[in-house]
């Protein structure tokens, strides 16, 4: 009798007791790189809205310095050489060759094909999105096409229109340049290639074999080369100036052109309102796709092969790349949305900065996706390009050294 109520009693103590629940109820850390142009930005309002809506995900966003591409993609390898890598992190087509031979990325194709919001990104991002193994690795999360910001005020005073090739180019660029302004604000530093190659491919040459040595890249290379060295339409410091450079250099009206995309149109036209505006980067005489090149720059995101909390990561990176949610990051990142939805009522930026971008696109494209684009961008383009500049190398023997480094 004492034994049963001994049972029985234990038997209710259990059923009183809630079972426990493991998973249910242990939160899980992400670390999240990201990176704004402008400093004063912050994610903290997404993280908080997205903490709200999944309260067992919390997002460690960790602002990582650009250093014009070459610092934070340093930091990015070095971290998952160590084994101490984020997450989760903002990532750049230029390193998706070496991540992916690193095998440090993770395929997402298994959660975008079951993911609602999908079709709410446009077929084209998706293909520029799709490694060459077909599979895809990178989530679209912003963008932007390189343009040409000018001055129409400086360009008024000497009678004369935007360019839209080369020889308008250059006769702009002479006519805006005297005493202590110059026509063109060229970046020969860090993360100048992106504004290099609307140059050398502009007239129907391609970043493929053969394509960096042939004929009409070689010449179009000369001329990049001959708008410092020989007119003398760039500011002394072009060798070496990068972002921050090119960009205080127009504000301050020290330059009159510059190349560069939308993320800071509203500083522009916060400085000189309706006196600059954007329009497509020069380009050939042959027209369409085979007459011009516009870079197009991806801000993407990727989940990484040794976290330890995919799903979660996965979950985190899916949100910040829907709908309204995306149209919100980027207003603090101040590029384009990768969403059809917010790109329908698209007020962060003056229309005419909009419609350069979307002019550009159909000959938007990029540097070819093998692991050798990490290393051009990081360290061979700028010591190359500023050794040509400063004449220590021949304009030729630096497409040479190109042409070899991607295909031998």
């Amino acid at each position: 009798m004492k034994r049963r109520t001994l049972l029985a009693g234990s038997a209710a103590a259990l059923a009183a007791t809630p079972l426990a629940r493991p998973h249910a109820q242990r939160a899980v850390t992400i670390r999240w790189w990201y990176h704004f142009d402008d400093p004063k930005a912050t994610p903290d309002e997404l993280v908080a809205a997205f903490e709200k809506e999944n309260p067992s995900i919390k997002i460690q966003a960790e602002n990582i310095p650009w250093g014009g591409g070459g610092d934070y993609d340093n930091r990015l390898y070095t971290s998952i050489i160590a084994g101490k890598g984020p997450d989760t992190a903002m990532v750049k087509f230029n390193n998706l060759a070496r991540l992916i031979e690193m095998d440090a990325l993770v395929a997402l194709d298994k959660w975008i094909d079951a993911w609602p919001a999908r079709t709410d990104i446009s077929a084209d991002l998706w293909r520029l999105h799709t490694a060459p193994d077909g599979k895809r690795y990178y989530m679209p999360l912003q963008y932007v096409v390189l343009y040409l910001y000018v001055r129409l005020d400086l360009l008024a005073k000497q009678n004369l229109k935007t360019p839209t090739n080369f020889d308008e180019f250059l006769t702009a660029a002479k006519a805006l340049t005297g005493g202590e302004q110059w026509g063109f604000g060229m970046r020969g530093g860090s993360g100048g290639h992106d504004s290099w190659m609307p140059f050398v491919f502009g007239t129907g040459a391609k970043p493929i074999k053969g394509g960096f040595v042939s004929a009409e890249a070689m010449a179009q290379n000369r001329y990049f080369i001959d708008l410092y060295r020989t007119h003398k339409v760039c500011p002394p410091s072009a060798p070496t100036d990068s972002f921050l450079q090119i960009v205080n250099n127009l504000k301050a009206s020290r330059t009159a052109m510059a190349v560069h995309h939308i993320s800071t149109a509203n500083d522009m036209h916060a400085t000189f309102g309706d006196a600059i505006t954007a329009v497509p980067v020069p380009r050939g005489p042959m027209g369409g796709p085979n007459g011009g090149f516009a870079t197009f720059g991806d801000g993407s995101t990727a989940v990484f092969s040794a976290s330890k909390n995919q799903e979660a990561a996965w979950k985190w990176i899916s949100w910040l790349s829907t709908g309204p949610n995306n149209v919100l990051y980027n207003k603090s990142a101040g590029q384009m949305t990768v969403t059809t939805s917010g790109a329908a009522n698209w007020t962060l930026h003056q229309k005419r900065f909009v419609d350069a971008t979307v002019q550009s696109l159909p000959m938007a494209s990029v540097l070819p996706n093998v692991p050798q684009t990490a290393d051009f961008t990081r360290v061979v383009w700028p010591q190359t390009t500023q050794k040509a500049l400063l004449g220590q190398v021949p304009p030729d023997d630096m497409m040479r050294t190109f042409e070899k480094l991607f295909f031998g």
